[in-house]
This record gives structure tokens, C-alpha cells and sequence, in this order.
């Protein structure tokens, strides 16, 4: 769609020049002080604050809908059910790999029960090969014994206490190896939770629901959208500004806006945001603006005109822009006449100098 630039649609400021007879016969004119207003026509349509389109993060069928159109929701509320049974059977086995997991590291089966045992028991062998191996060196320095039955008490001795380390370090060793796949067996079950969860599309706002796109049968892609959700009661105003225009705009500026839903009626509303991002397409840029004044009711998409005020002069004198010449000159009784020119709409034009009040114009000869 093309937007043209349409300078002065704001109505309400301006009367129609009285034309004089001049001398030579020529239609002439003079200025006159009026209040002008130059402004930047604009397409407009209203949209929810806030609008986004729902979109699933996995494949599979649309179970139902959990929501009608119309309906407010609120951060969480679940608006979709997605059906695939693969995530399901994925979530119960790694919930059973998670339960194998924790018996193995707490149950009453555990291997380390068993590792435990085993080292209470090296612990009793252990204490009673060292008090044979002290009281037999305590013998050997009495010149009790033989130095093989010392030999024999220390072997049994370092070979108990090996076999204690060995034990202990095995112990560590299967703990840690258990603890591990505990947690990555809870790592999986959480992780699959949250792939499960991800079938079950929610509100992240409080909205309405505009519009449902699927129906419960058809396939969800993660690229298409299944919902379109917005503010419930703050609404926006989109405008594509032509680019010559655009430089013009500010944020702050008032803007006149008429619906087609409301005939003829003009609604206040001030720029709030303009998008740097031109669309190549249309040659225009997007600029937003908020209500001033607002309709009791507004529905997405509803489109009109918009008049964005880019500036305003009290009693300035003004012309017709007709009687311009090359855009910046006039013919008077007293020949031409170079303008400085201030604020133009598609009838009137401010002139700062060259001119005064009565000075009378003629019309540019054809």
C-alpha cells in the first residue's frame, strides 16, 4: 500500500481568502493572519498493547483448546493442549531410571551397604592383625619367638591394612559413581518434565484472547502461530509514515485520528514510539501513538486516517499556495517578489518575509 503525503488534512483552522479587483483586472488577493497547522497524513490501525502471537515450542496435534476468544487470562493460564505420546514415555522412563538410581545410592540393596560391611569387617581384622604384629614385636625384643613368626604378624598386618585402604578407597569411589548418575538421572526426569510441560501452551501475560488460529485435529508446527493475544483494555495506534515525512516526527506530537467505525468524529491521541526499521516494501516507517481520547470501544484492526501535527502558528500571515511562483515567489502590482516561507499545507503557506500585509497578489499568469 502506498501512503501519500497529505499535509493540512486537520481541519478547523482556516477560512477561504475574499478576492479584490484589481486595477489591471487580475483575480489578486492579500494576506491574512490566521492560525495555521501543518500535519503528516498517516494510514492508521488500533491494536492491543501488548499484542504478540502465541507459538508452540514443539511438533504434534492440537488436542484442544483450553480458552475461547474474548476469554482474559492471566500468567500461566494454559491455553493450549498439544498431544504426542513420545514425551510421555519419555518422562515415565527417565522417572524409572531416576527411582533404579536412588536405591542404588539409598535403598537397602544398595552396593555400598554391602562395601560397608565389608569394611567393618577388615576393621575388626585389621585392629586384631595389629595387636598380634605390637605383641609379638614386643616378644621379638624380649628374645621371645622367632623372627618368622615376627615376620608372619607383620605381613598379616600391612596386608589387613591394605586390604582396609583398598576397601575404603572402593567405597569413595562407588559412592561418588552413584551419587553422579542419581543426579543425572534427576537431570533427565526434570528435563523431560519441562519437555512435557512444553505441550501445554500458557498465557505469559494478563490479556485477552483475540483470536485461536488452530482447531483441535490439526497439526501444531513450532512455526506457526496458534493464538493472538493482547491487552484487554489498553489499545495503540499503528501508523506507516511515508519516509520524506518521517523526519518530521516526534514523540509528544498530537495526533487527530479518524475510524471508518465512527464516521466522521476525530479522536485525540500524542506519539509515543517510532520504529527506526524502514519496510522496504512500502517505502514507510511505523509510528505508534497512544488515545488522548478514546472510543467506549475498540476492536482489533480497526483502521482509519491519521493527521500527525508536526507545527502550529497563532495569527500568522498566510497565502494561498497557488499564487506561488517557482515555490518561493509571488507576483505583485510591483513585479515579483522573493518569499521566506514558514509552515505549508496543501492550500496555505506562512510567509515569513518579502511581503506584508498590504501587499496584493496577483494570481501567476497561466
Amino acid at each position: 500500500m502506498v501512503i501519500n503525503r497529505r499535509l493540512g488534512k486537520y481541519t478547523g483552522f482556516l477560512v477561504i481568502f475574499g478576492l479584490v479587483a484589481c486595477g489591471t483586472g487580475d483575480p489578486a488577493v492579500y494576506p491574512e493572519k490566521r492560525d495555521i497547522t501543518a500535519s503528516v497524513y498517516a494510514s492508521a490501525t488500533v491494536q492491543p498493547d501488548s499484542m504478540y502471537r502465541v507459538h508452540a515450542a514443539v511438533s504434534g496435534i492440537l488436542e484442544k483448546n483450553l480458552v475461547g476468544e474474548g476469554d482474559l487470562v492471566h500468567p500461566g493460564t494454559p491455553l493450549l493442549q498439544i498431544t504426542d505420546k513420545t514425551p510421555r514415555i519419555q518422562t515415565e522412563n527417565a522417572r524409572i531410571a531416576l527411582e533404579l538410581a536412588e536405591e542404588k545410592y539409598l535403598g537397602e540393596s544398595s552396593p555400598l551397604n554391602n562395601l560397608r560391611a565389608q569394611i567393618r569387617t577388615a576393621e575388626l581384622g585389621f585392629q586384631d592383625d595389629s595387636l598380634n604384629y605390637e605383641r609379638q614385636k614386643k616378644l621379638w625384643s624380649q628374645q621371645i619367638g622367632s623372627r618368622t613368626q615376627l615376620e608372619n604378624r607383620l605381613l598379616a598386618y600391612e596386608r589387613s591394612r591394605n586390604n582396609l585402604l583398598q576397601l575404603q578407597t572402593e567405597l569413595e569411589r562407588m559412592r561418588n559413581e552413584l551419587e553422579s548418575a542419581r543426579i543425572q538421572a534427576r537431570n533427565n526426569y526434570e528435563a523431560s518434565l519441562v519437555n512435557e510441560q512444553e505441550f501445554t501452551v500458557r498465557s505469559t501475560i494478563n490479556a485477552t484472547v483475540y483470536a485461536l488460529y488452530k482447531e483441535p485435529g490439526e497439526l501444531v508446527l513450532p512455526n506457526e502461530p496458534l493464538a493472538m493475544l493482547g491487552s484487554p483494555d489498553i489499545f495503540i495506534i499503528s501508523m506507516l509514515v511515508d519516509e520524506v515525512d518521517v523526519v518530521e516526527i516526534r514523540t509528544g506530537q498530537r495526533v487527530a485520528l479518524t475510524l471508518d467505525a465512527f464516521g466522521e468524529k476525530v479522536f485525540e491521541a500524542a506519539v509515543s514510539k517510532i520504529y527506526p526499521q524502514k519496510n522496504e516494501r512500502n517505502q514507510t516507517f511505523t509510528v505508534e501513538a497512544r488515545f488522548l481520547t478514546a472510543p467506549a470501544t475498540l476492536y482489533p484492526g480497526l483502521s482509519g486516517e491519521a493527521n500527525i501535527i508536526v507545527s502550529e502558528r497563532r495569527q500568522a500571515m498566510v497565502i494561498p499556495k497557488n499564487y506561488l511562483l517557482d515555490g518561493h515567489s509571488v507576483r505583485t502590482e510591483d513585479g515579483i517578489k522573493e518569499l521566506e516561507l514558514g509552515i505549508e499545507t496543501l492550500e496555505w503557506v506562512e510567509v515569513l518575509s518579502g511581503i506584508n500585509m498590504e501587499t496584493a497578489l496577483l494570481k501567476p499568469e497561466q
